[in-house]
C-alpha cells in the first residue's frame, strides 16, 4: 500500500510497492526538490563562494542500498552521488570543495511520514549498530567536510550509516 508522499527537510520520498504506483508528477516532484534544487544552488554558489569554501551535498544510503519501494528517491539520491563527484572536478579550479554525506537509516520525519508502519517498528535494525540514528549524529560528518580539516578532501561521499558500507 503507498504511503502519501512527504517532503521534510529539502528532501522528498515517498514509497510504493510496485514501480507502476509512481506517477509522472510524483517522479517529477522527488526529482525537482531532491536534484534539481541542489543542482541549481550549487550554480548559484559558484558567484559567491571564495576560494576554501565548500559544498556539502546530502545523499543517501539508498543510492548505493536502493530499496525498491523508494525508486525515484534512490535515484535521486544516486543522481546526487554522481553530480557531486562530477561537480567536485570544476569546482576545486575555482578552489571550492565538493563533498557529500551518505545518512543510513536517520530518525527523521521523513520516515514516519512516508514508511509502512510495520516497517517502521524495525527501522535501522538491519544496521551493524542495530539501530537507527539521531539527526545530531550526522552533525560531525557536515561540519568536517565545511571544515578546513577537510582541506584535502572532494568528490568524497561520507557514509553515516551505523557500519552499513557504502560502495
Amino acid at each position: 500500500m503507498a504511503r502519501p508522499p512527504t517532503a521534510a527537510a529539502g528532501a522528498f520520498q515517498s514509497t510504493h510497492e510496485d514501480l507502476r504506483e509512481f506517477t509522472s508528477a510524483e517522479i517529477e516532484h522527488t526529482f525537482r526538490t531532491n536534484v534539481f534544487a541542489m543542482f541549481y544552488l550549487c550554480q548559484a554558489a559558484l558567484d559567491h563562494l571564495p576560494p576554501g569554501s565548500a559544498i556539502v551535498n546530502t545523499a543517501s544510503i539508498e543510492a548505493y542500498e536502493p530499496k525498491a519501494m523508494l525508486a525515484a528517491y534512490a535515484a535521486t539520491k544516486a543522481a546526487i552521488v554522481n553530480f557531486t563527484k562530477s561537480f567536485s572536478e570544476q569546482a576545486i579550479k575555482k578552489g571550492i570543495r565538493v563533498n557529500a554525506v551518505a545518512p543510513g537509516p536517520i530518525w527523521t520525519p521523513l520516515i514516519p511520514a512516508t514508511m509502512p508502519k510495520e516497517s517502521i517498528k524495525d527501522f535501522g535494525k538491519s544496521t551493524p549498530m542495530g539501530r537507527a540514528g539521531q539527526p545530531a549524529e550526522l552533525a560531525p560528518a557536515y561540519v568536517f567536510l565545511a571544515s578546513d580539516e577537510s582541506r584535502f578532501i572532494t568528490g568524497e561521499v561520507i557514509g553515516v550509516t551505523g557500519g552499513k558500507p557504502i560502495s
